[in-house]
C-alpha cells in the first residue's frame, strides 16, 4: 500500500505548516498584501495557540530568511539561554541511570532539568518574530497577531489528536496546578473526546489571549523587559525557578551571516552556531566527495555522511543523542510569497508541553530548555548559568538550476537527517516537492543504528546493513519514526508547498486569489 498526499502548486504564495489552520492564517496574510515575513508572524503565533505542546511565546528557535530583491540569505537566531541566576548545584545527579525524556543525560534528582520551574530557560521567540518583521514586514504587527488572538479567545478544540497528546502527558501535567487546570479534566484526568462532530470541549486559553493582545499592542518589549515578562518571571520564581525580568530583557534575537554551503552546482544556506546547521554542512561536505549515482545508490552515501557528521557534532558541540523513544516536540513551517521572498522557521518548547508548567498570570506554557544542557560538568555542553542552549533546529534555504527552496522539520535530532536528504533529492536528482516528500528516508539519530523506511528496496537495505545495523520501519501517523518536514519550492513561474505525508494536521495552503 502506498500513501500519497496532495502537494499545493500555485502562481501565488504558499505557506506549509505543521498545522493547517496556521498555514491558512499565513496564506490570508499573503492575500492581504503581506510579505513572507508577515505570513510567518501570523503562522507562528497560531501554531503556538493550536499546538501549545509544541511551541509558543515562551519558547525559542531559529529562522532562515531569503530576500528576493537582494538575493541574500539571513540567519536569525532566537534561541533560549540559561537564566543568569541558575545554580548548577541545584541539579545533582541521582545515580539512577539515564534521564527519561529526550536526551540520555545522566538523570538529575527529581528530574529538575525536565519538569517544573527550574527547567525553564529564557525564551526569545517573540523577539525573533518581531526582529524580522521590523526589518521586512509590510503589514501592521498587531494585525498579524489577530488570528492567534481569535483562536485563543475561542479556545483550542479537543479532537482525538489533542486528546491523545494530552493523555500521553497527563501524569506530568498534573505536577503543576495551572497546567492541570488548563489541560486536564478536574485537574487529574485526560480530556475525553467525542467520535461525532458535536463535541465542543475546548481548552480555556483566555489568559493566553490576553497576553497575545498585550503583545499585539506593545510588541516584544512587553515580554522582554516589560510588565508581561515581569509577571511571567514572578510566576516562575514563585514556583522555584530562576527566570527574571532582567533575563528576558537580555535574551534578544540576533541576526547572523548564514552558513554558506556550496554543494555541487547548488548553494545552500543554514544556521550557524549552536544549531544543527553546522552538522548539516558537515554532512554535505562528506556527500560532495561522493558520486551518488541513482537514488537507490545514494542511500549508503547518506548513511555514511550523516554518521560522520553526527560524530563530529557529538565530539565538538556536546549533543550526545536522544532517547530512542523521544517524542516530537517542535514545529516547523516554510513560506514563500509571490515575490519570491522565503522564510524557513523552526520554533519549540523543547519537550512535549515543555516544562509541563503554565505561567498563571500569562496563560503561557513554559519551555524546558535547561534539558538541552548536559548536567554532567566538564562536557562541551555542560549546564551553566547564562549559557546559550544547543538546539537541534535546522531551517535551511537552497538554490539550484533556477529554483529556490526552503526546508525544515520538527523531530529533535531526526531533523538534520530529514533536511539533508530532502535537499539532496531536490539538488542531486532534480525532484519536485511531491517526489521529494514521498521519497523514503533514513534516520541516523539513534547512535550506531540506521532507521530505514521499509519501503526501500531489499538491495538498498542490504547495502545499508554493511554500514551499521538496520531497523526497518513503516512511516506512520503516530508515532513519527522520522522527522516531520515542511517545505516550499519556487521555480519562478510556479510555487509549491508540502508537509510530511503522514501528518494529518500539517498542510500547505496557497495564497487565495483576489489580492
Amino acid at each position: 500500500m502506498e500513501i500519497r498526499k496532495h502537494v499545493v502548486e500555485t502562481d501565488r504564495g504558499v505557506v506549509a505548516s505543521q498545522h493547517r489552520q496556521a498555514a491558512e492564517a499565513g496564506a490570508e496574510v499573503l492575500r492581504a498584501g503581506g510579505d513572507a515575513v508577515d505570513a510567518a508572524v501570523a503562522c507562528a503565533f497560531v501554531c503556538g495557540v493550536l499546538e501549545p505542546w509544541m511551541s509558543g511565546p515562551a519558547g525559542g528557535g531559529a529562522a532562515m530568511h531569503w530576500r528576493a530583491d537582494t538575493g541574500e540569505a539571513h540567519a536569525l537566531n532566537f534561541g533560549m539561554q540559561a537564566p543568569a541566576k541558575l545554580r548548577v548545584e541545584d541539579f545533582p545527579l541521582s545515580g539512577e541511570g539515564a534521564a527519561s525524556d529526550l536526551f540520555p543525560w545522566e538523570r538529575v534528582v527529581e528530574d529538575r532539568n525536565i519538569f517544573g520551574a527550574k527547567a525553564v530557560a529564557v525564551p526569545a521567540m517573540v523577539d525573533g518574530l518581531e526582529a524580522a518583521h521590523k526589518r521586512w514586514g509590510k503589514l501592521p504587527w498587531g494585525e498579524l497577531l489577530a488570528p492567534a488572538i481569535a483562536h485563543a479567545r475561542r479556545g483550542m478544540g479537543i479532537d482525538w489528536y489533542a486528546s491523545l497528546i494530552i493523555a500521553g502527558a497527563a501524569r506530568d501535567l498534573a505536577r503543576d496546578a495551572d497546567a492541570a487546570a488548563m489541560f486536564l479534566d478536574e485537574g487529574q484526568w485526560p480530556r475525553a473526546f467525542s467520535w461525532t462532530n458535536a463535541a465542543e470541549d475546548r481548552i480555556d486559553q483566555g489568559r493566553m489571549a490576553d497576553s497575545l493582545d498585550i503583545l499585539a499592542r506593545e510588541g516584544a518589549a512587553a515580554l522582554h523587559g516589560g510588565d508581561l515578562g515581569a509577571a511571567m518571571a514572578a510566576d516562575i520564581q514563585g514556583k522555584g525557578g530562576y527566570l527574571t525580568r532582567e533575563d528576558l530583557a537580555a535574551n534578544r534575537a540576533q541576526f547572523h551571516a548564514p552558513l554558506a554551503v556550496p554543494y555541487r552546482d547548488a548553494q545552500l544556506y543554514a544556521m550557524p552556531g549552536l544549531t544543527a546547521g553546522p552538522t548539516m554542512a558537515s554532512a554535505f561536505a562528506h556527500l560532495a566527495a561522493q558520486d551518488l549515482g541513482s537514488v537507490d545508490a545514494a542511500y549508503p552515501a547518506y548513511a555514511k555522511a550523516l554518521r560522520a557528521a553526527y560524530a563530529e557534532r557529538i565530539s565538538s558541540m556536546g549533543d550526545d543523542g536522544e532517547s530512542p523513544g523521544a517524542p516530537g516536540c517542535t514545529t516547523h513551517f516554510s513560506v514563500v510569497d509571490r515575490d519570491g521572498n522565503m522564510v524557513s522557521n523552526t520554533q519549540t518548547l523543547l519537550s512535549i508541553f515543555g516544562a509541563r508548567m503554565v505561567s498563571e498570570s500569562t496563560g503561557l506554557l513554559m519551555n524546558n530548555g535547561i534539558m538541552w544542557f548536559d548536567p554532567e560538568q566538564g562536557k562541551p555542553n555542560s549546564l551553566g548559568a547564562g549559557k546559550r542552549c544547543l538546539m537541534n533546529v535546522c531551517p535551511m534555504l537552497g538554490q539550484a538550476d533556477g529554483k529556490r527552496f526552503a526546508l525544515g522539520a520538527s523531530g529533535g535530532r531526526k531533523i538534520v537527517s530529514a533536511v539533508t536528504q530532502l535537499a539532496s533529492f531536490i539538488v542531486d536528482f532534480d525532484m519536485d516537492l511531491p517526489a521529494a516528500f514521498h521519497q523514503p528516508r533514513l534516520d541516523l539519530s539513534g547512535g550506531d543504528q540506521i532507521l530505514a523506511d521499509a519501503a526501500l528496496a531489499p538491495g538498498v537495505i542490504a547495502k545499508l546493513e554493511q554500514i551499521a545495523p538496520v531497523s526497518e520501519v513503516f512511516r506512520s501517523l503516530l508515532p513519527y519514526p522520522f522527522a516531520c518536514p515542511a517545505g516550499v519550492l519556487d521555480t519562478g513561474a510556479k510555487r509549491s508547498g508540502a508537509t510530511e505525508i503522514m501528518s494529518a494536521w500539517g498542510d500547505a495552503v496557497a495564497e487565495p486569489a483576489g489580492a
